[in-house]
């Protein structure tokens, strides 16, 4: 035997089984439920019991994903599905009907400059030069959907680079925005473990104005923070004039529930030029620190 090559595996793939399986003999034993493939049942799968297995599968697929792609770090950007692209701003006037409607598209419409920083902001750090090791950082990473995740995503797509959308399912329809690269673009059933995926690979944050949503997932990372389960990171606040008003920062330090120096767990910005400033010099550091 001259030929010493050893094959790889003895077993056939879990693909090739499954194909097998599929060409049943037609009798009542191989129609029932109970004869399928575990891996291939959905009423199994689903079932309350599998739960944790469900944790693991959506834990691991968007990791798989990302490491195929060779994304070593992200740049996560949080904001409202509410806020405006500025040439369509004006567009929430003529649909307010009553004077407290009319009260809130012109709010929205002051806030949707930030649409624009954010779409700035994506370009910027798009931009970032690959590793020694080919591995993708600062890569942009937003939730999928419209409004300021959408600018991310756009701001990406404009230099020519890939980003990601971590999409979750929700009771009313929510489709990926057109600008989230296809093969990076991800749906969650559990926000848990979306939550995660934002954080695993982040080393920046960028939280724009927003609701319920956007107070969830930026006040985690900063509990994250503050309790030492992550390492700190540059969390930039964008729009102090509505962050300083829907939140008392001070008023919370001034009442003793968290202390002065969880004041600078984060940062005031308004433009795009002075938040890559703040996590270039944060990085810089802790390269010169070892």
């Amino acid at each position: 035997m001259n030929d010493t090559r050893v094959p790889s595996r003895v077993f056939p793939t879990a693909q090739q089984e499954a194909e097998t399986a599929n060409t049943g003999s037609g009798t009542p034993q191989t129609e029932h439920p109970a004869y399928r493939l575990a891996f291939q049942d959905m009423d199994f799968l689903l079932r309350e019991d599998l739960r944790p297995v469900r944790f693991q599968l959506e834990l691991l697929k968007p990791q798989l994903i990302l490491d195929a792609a060779n994304i070593a770090s992200t740049f996560v950007m949080y904001g409202s599905a509410r806020i405006p692209e500025p040439s369509k701003a004006q567009g929430l006037l003529e649909l307010a009907d009553t004077p407290q409607q009319k009260k809130i598209a012109e709010r929205l419409i002051a806030k949707s400059k930030y649409y624009d920083v954010a779409r700035e902001l994506a370009q910027i750090v798009s931009n970032f030069p690959l590793d020694e090791a080919g591995k993708r950082h600062f890569v942009v990473c937003s939730g999928g959907g419209p409004s300021i995740m959408e600018a991310a995503n756009r701001g990406a797509q404009d230099v020519g680079a890939e980003s990601v959308g971590l999409n979750i399912v929700l009771p009313h329809e929510q489709a990926p925005n057109p600008y989230v690269t296809p093969g990076l673009s991800m749906q969650f059933h559990y926000f848990a473990l979306r939550k995660m995926h934002f954080l695993l690979h982040a080393r920046a944050v960028a939280v724009f104005p927003g609701g319920f949503g956007t107070f969830d997932e930026s006040f985690e990372l900063l509990t994250l923070i503050q309790t030492g389960k992550i390492a700190p990171m540059p969390v930039l606040f964008y729009g102090k004039e509505f962050w300083q008003r829907v939140v008392n920062f001070e008023a919370l330090c001034e009442e003793g529930v968290i202390g002065p120096r969880d004041l600078n767990l984060f940062h005031f910005v308004e433009t795009a030029e002075e938040g890559w400033e703040i996590v270039q010099d944060f990085w810089r550091n802790k390269q010169a620190e070892g």
